[in-house]
């Protein structure tokens, strides 16, 4: 592969319709450490304010104007897909007459959104690039964006599409900078002269928002099971200058731990939730 090589039909970014863009989504994981919060559910349906993290998820992708969802299923998969079998039923009003054919008779368009969802068995330890490959034959069009279900952000995700499609490359990962868990000290001696209590990192990390090429998938991806996208497809993707940063320098936040979800919820409940850019 040409390492500076880059593709000047994509450059278009008029050209690009988010609606016909698909959206993979990591959904297998255990949730180990948010045990406490997901010992009965898979992660991605542990609730934030009384909606699955992955409904927050794919809302934010809806505001930019994405509608096409592959959901990467594990872990308790039925569960995910019982709830979005019954996810009209679990929000609108409506009639059930028992002496028919207990068909409900909806009063209302509560539960309906513009989303076309597939729901694909990945494997119950299967790594996150195996994932992805094992869902390819639903990536149509020349590229596709991928994100895990166990994090939120207020990230313009039309903006990292766009970064992406200038750049030409293959890749483009969205980097965060995280509050530090620990109170950051700066001391004159024995003296402490400020406290801060969650201070932002100072490097660049993988938010998990990424874009790829549909070329990504056959060339760095291969059938072993335990493929891990983080390893070594991305880091040869490095190599080969091909992946391109996003900077995203506002809130971000992965939902790892008791405490993350604790956290997440309060934001919701003071309306204070910066991921929130969808209306009502």
């Amino acid at each position: 592969m040409t390492t500076e090589t880059t593709r000047s039909s994509t450059t278009d970014t008029t050209a690009v319709d988010p609606r016909d863009i698909p959206v993979v989504i990591l959904c297998g994981g255990m949730g180990t450490r948010l045990r406490e919060a997901s010992e009965k559910l898979p992660k991605p349906l542990v609730d934030i304010g009384g909606k699955p993290v992955l409904w927050h998820i794919m809302k934010t992708y809806e505001h930019y104007g994405f509608r096409k969802f592959v959901l990467c299923l594990g872990y308790k998969s039925d569960l995910i897909k019982n709830y979005f079998l019954a996810y009209r039923e679990q929000v609108a009003d409506f009639t059930l007459r028992l002496s028919d054919d207990h068909t409900p008779q909806f009063h209302n368009t509560a539960g309906d959104e513009d989303w076309e969802v597939t729901f694909a068995e990945t494997g119950l330890l299967t790594g996150t690039g195996a994932r992805l490959r094992r869902v390819a034959q639903y990536l149509t069009g020349p590229r596709f964006m991928i994100t895990y279900g166990d994090g939120v952000g207020a990230i313009n995700v039309a903006d990292v599409l766009a970064d992406h499609v200038r750049s030409g490359r293959i890749g483009t990962v969205t980097g965060v900078r995280p509050s530090s868990r620990y109170g950051e000290l700066v001391t004159e001696g024995n003296a402490v002269t400020q406290f801060a209590e969650k201070p932002p990192a100072t490097g660049w990390v993988s938010g998990g928002y990424f874009v790829f090429e549909r070329e990504f998938v056959d060339k760095y991806l291969d059938d072993d099971p335990s493929t891990m996208l983080e390893r070594h497809p991305l880091q040869q993707l490095a190599r080969d200058s091909q992946l391109t940063l996003h900077t995203h320098e506002g809130f971000w936040m992965g939902m790892d731990t008791f405490r993350d979800w604790t956290e997440l919820n309060q934001l919701w409940d003071a309306g204070a939730a910066p991921w929130r850019v969808w209306a009502d």
